[in-house]
């Protein structure tokens, strides 16, 4: 390696670490300011709360052994949805694909059904699955299943169409120009609908859970509201965030995994 070279990789590395560090100061910063304006009766902590007393109300919470079964709960719904819409939103782009006639007709209908409020179908879903955990995985798949099926279908169909060509021309049949070409090629479209799937699936799995759940942070959350509570609600708000965070930062390890191996 190159003196150059190692320059490089140590500018690289510094640099991680300078973003790394700027985002823990803002943290640490925004909590701070938070906690301040909130001591000295700035902002109403009845509303908005302080740092140290959600963090006193999650250490109820763990101390009751309340707080982990409610995660689990969530995080458990969010997989499956997550799983769901991403194995079906693959198989569906890849039938739109492979017959555009039948993408044509149903566009509309995508668009149509993407635009339409999910929250105005929770009545329906309750009644047809129930008020239970079904429910609010039908309620997260309809949120992120469209999202994922447009998302990788669009990423198909901005294949260069010259390698299309080139690999037909070498006698590839169209299995193996989806499985040797148009796959590959777009695994970057890939995870990033990975990255909207998972932000849905949580968002969607939060609405049914305000809806029917007796389990799970939007549980948590929506009965915080209804006792006043904003201490539990905030609670419940900051552990969504960092689970989310972390999700993220697992499919963002999975694509650096691609980046390599592509």
């Amino acid at each position: 390696m190159s003196s150059e070279q190692r320059k490089y990789l140590k500018k690289l590395r510094l640099r991680k670490y300078l973003v790394i560090f700027c985002q823990i100061l803002i943290v640490i910063a925004f909590f701070g300011i938070w906690e301040y304006l909130a001591n000295k009766n700035i902002i109403n902590t009845f509303v908005f709360s302080k740092p140290s007393k959600i963090l006193e109300t999650i250490i109820g919470l763990i101390e009751a052994n309340n707080l982990f079964n409610h995660i689990f709960t969530t995080l458990k719904e969010v997989l499956i949805a997550f799983s769901l819409g991403i194995i079906l939103g693959f198989i569906i782009a890849i039938i739109l694909y492979e017959f555009p006639i039948l993408a044509d007709i149903i566009d509309p209908f995508l668009t149509m059904i993407n635009s339409l409020p999910k929250v105005a179908l929770g009545p329906l879903i309750i009644i047809i699955a129930g008020a239970n955990t079904k429910s609010v995985i039908v309620m997260a798949l309809l949120i992120n299943l469209i999202v994922s099926i447009i998302t990788i279908y669009n990423g198909f169909l901005n294949i260069d169409e010259k390698k299309i060509k080139m690999i037909k021309s070498f006698g590839a049949n169209k299995l193996q120009i989806l499985t040797k070409l148009v796959i590959p090629s777009s695994y970057k479209t890939i995870i990033s609908s990975l990255k909207l799937n998972i932000s849905m699936s949580l968002i969607g799995v939060i609405m049914g859970e305000f809806l029917v759940s007796k389990e799970g942070l939007g549980y948590l959350i929506i009965y915080g509201t209804q006792v006043f509570n904003l201490s539990l609600v905030m609670a419940g708000i900051l552990i969504l965030v960092i689970i989310s965070y972390i999700l993220y930062k697992i499919i963002t390890f999975i694509e650096g995994k691609l980046i390599k191996k592509f």
